[in-house]
């Protein structure tokens, strides 16, 4: 569906500027392209804690941007998932299961990149 693809050009504007302009989009599409984009950014989500678990931080460098972005970006799909949950139907349970995977993902990348105690 190319109402959930970030940009159709090429070159591909730079990454925030995609995901800003998907962002953006959110507010103005269809239930069911919700529901199609909420699927796919919690297997997305999902896989990411996963891979952070098995692989360590390695797999940040999958990205065109840094970590922080990476968790940006998720967390303010959250928000705008849950701005439309009453438009997602069946759907709308998913939304809380995103931002828990969310919050894990900020936890242990938070732990992750936080000083030991030996180097305080």
């Amino acid at each position: 569906m190319l109402s959930n693809s970030d940009i159709a050009v090429d070159p591909k504007p730079p990454w925030r500027r995609r995901k800003e302009q998907y962002l953006a989009a959110m507010a103005g599409k269809a239930p069911d392209e919700l529901r199609v984009s909420l699927a796919d950014k919690l297997h997305n989500a999902r896989a990411i804690l996963h891979d952070l678990r098995t692989s360590g931080e390695d797999v940040w460098s999958r990205f065109n941007a840094g970590h922080d972005d990476v968790l940006w970006y998720y967390g303010e799909l959250v928000r705008a998932f849950e701005a439309r949950k009453r438009d997602l139907g069946a759907g709308a349970p998913f939304v809380d299961e995103l931002a828990r995977t969310v919050a894990e993902l900020r936890a242990i990348a938070g732990e992750r990149s936080a000083p030991s105690a030996a180097r305080v």
